[in-house]
C-alpha cells in the first residue's frame, strides 16, 4: 500500500489539516509500508455517529446569492462523500478535518425536532421558508437510522410552516406521505441534485449517493404527486460533467421537474487540496486539464468568494457553461416555474387557541 492507494467507498482520500487546530495527524509512508507487509489494516474506514446537542437548529442565511433565508441541518458531516462539497469546510468548526472526517464522523442532532418546534411556537417568529440541507444532506444514510428529518417534517406539518428540502438520496420517498400532505397546502418544494447521467462519473464524484436512475425516479414520483421539484445541476465541473447539461435537462424535464438551476464548481478553503489529491488519484490523465479549466473559471484560482460571481464564474469556459444552461432552460423548461410557498397559514397554528379576529 502507498500514498496513491484509493480508499474505497469514500470521496476524500486523506484528512487535511484543520486550520483551527494546532496539531495535525500525518500518515507516514514507512507506516503504510509496514501495514502492507504485515497484512494489517491502516484504517478501519468505519462511519461513526456522534450525538451533539446544539442550542438552536435554524440558521439565518446572510449570503445574498444562496437563495434561502433560513436553513437547518439535522446532521453535520455527510456520508455521501461528494468530493466537491462546499460543506466540508464547516466540519473544521467542530474540530474535525474537512477530508475523510467529514464523511466518517457524522454529528447527529437528535433534539432537532424539539428545537424546531420551540422556534415555530415563538410569538416573534414570522413564517419564512426553512430549507433542510442548506449545508449537509438531511436524507444521508444516517437518516435511515435516526429518522430526524421525518420527525421535523411532522413538526412543519403540525404548524403549517413552509419548508424546502435539498437532497440527492432516494430515501426521501419514504416520507412521501408527509411531503404530499405539505404539498396539498403549498408548504413544500423539493430540490433534487443530479450531477451526471453516467454511473461511472456519479460513483467517482459522489461515492455513497443514490444512483442517477433512482434520483430520476424520485423526480418522477414526486412530480406525479404534485410536489414541485427543482433539479440542481450543482456543481458543473469543466471536462467532467459540463458536456451533460443538455442531456440532464432533457431527462429531468421529461420526469416532471419544474425548473433547473446550476453552479460552477469552486474549491474554497480545504476543498482545493482535497479535490486536487482526489483527482490525481482518480483521474490522473485528465487531472491537470480539469484543474486548469476550473482555475480559468475563477480568475486563475481554484476558489472564489465574491458574491454574485462565485456561483457562475468568469471567463470563456464559464460563459460557455452558463450559456448552455440558459439554452437548456429555454428549451426544456419554458412556461414552468416553482410556486412560491404559502407563509400565511402558520400564524394561526402557533398555539391551539383560536383567534377572535
Amino acid at each position: 500500500m502507498n500514498s496513491r492507494t484509493k480508499i474505497k467507498g469514500r470521496g476524500a482520500q486523506l484528512n487535511v489539516k484543520n486550520r483551527f487546530v494546532e496539531l495535525s495527524h500525518e500518515m507516514r509512508e514507512d507506516f503504510l509500508e509496514y501495514c502492507s507487509k504485515e497484512g494489517e489494516l491502516v484504517d478501519g474506514n468505519k462511519t461513526k455517529y456522534i450525538d451533539v446537542y446544539p442550542k438552536t437548529i435554524v440558521n439565518k442565511v446572510t449570503s445574498p446569492d444562496v437563495g434561502m433565508a433560513y436553513s437547518m441541518n439535522p446532521y453535520q458531516g455527510c456520508e455521501h462523500g461528494c468530493i466537491y462539497c462546499y460543506a466540508r469546510n464547516s466540519h473544521e468548526f467542530w474540530g474535525y478535518s474537512a477530508g475523510l472526517d467529514f464523511e466518517r464522523n457524522i454529528l447527529v442532532k437528535k433534539d432537532a425536532p424539539i428545537l424546531l418546534e420551540n422556534i415555530l411556537k415563538k410569538k416573534s417568529w414570522k413564517a419564512k421558508t426553512i430549507v433542510m440541507s442548506g449545508n449537509t444532506d438531511c436524507y444521508q444514510p444516517a437518516e435511515s437510522i435516526y429518522e430526524i428529518t421525518r420527525e421535523c417534517l411532522k413538526v412543519f406539518l403540525k404548524y403549517k410552516h413552509p419548508v424546502g428540502i435539498i437532497t440527492k438520496n432516494a430515501l426521501i420517498l419514504r416520507d412521501l406521505d408527509l411531503i404530499s400532505q405539505l404539498a396539498k397546502q403549498n408548504l413544500i418544494s423539493v430540490n433534487i441534485s443530479i450531477t451526471s447521467l453516467s454511473e461511472h462519473t456519479r460513483r467517482l464524484l459522489e461515492p455513497r449517493t443514490a444512483t442517477t436512475k433512482k434520483r430520476l425516479n424520485v423526480v418522477k414520483k414526486l412530480s406525479e404527486n404534485n410536489i414541485p421539484v427543482n433539479v440542481m445541476l450543482a456543481p458543473i465541473i469543466p471536462s467532467i460533467n459540463s458536456h451533460e447539461i443538455l442531456p440532464i435537462a432533457k431527462c429531468v424535464s421529461e420526469a416532471g421537474a419544474l425548473n433547473m438551476v446550476h453552479t460552477i464548481v469552486r474549491l474554497n478553503g480545504a476543498i482545493g487540496e482535497i479535490f486536487t489529491d482526489w483527482i490525481k488519484k482518480s483521474l490522473p490523465d485528465s487531472a491537470d486539464k480539469v484543474l486548469n479549466q476550473i482555475e480559468d473559471c475563477h480568475g486563475g484560482n481554484l476558489n472564489e468568494s465574491r458574491f454574485g460571481i462565485r456561483m457562475r464564474g468568469e471567463g470563456k469556459i464559464a460563459k460557455q457553461i452558463n450559456d448552455t444552461v440558459k439554452l437548456a432552460k429555454a428549451k426544456y423548461f419554458k412556461g414552468r416555474s416553482i410556486p412560491k410557498l404559502n407563509d400565511t397559514l402558520h400564524e394561526n397554528y402557533k398555539t391551539n387557541q383560536l383567534k377572535l379576529f
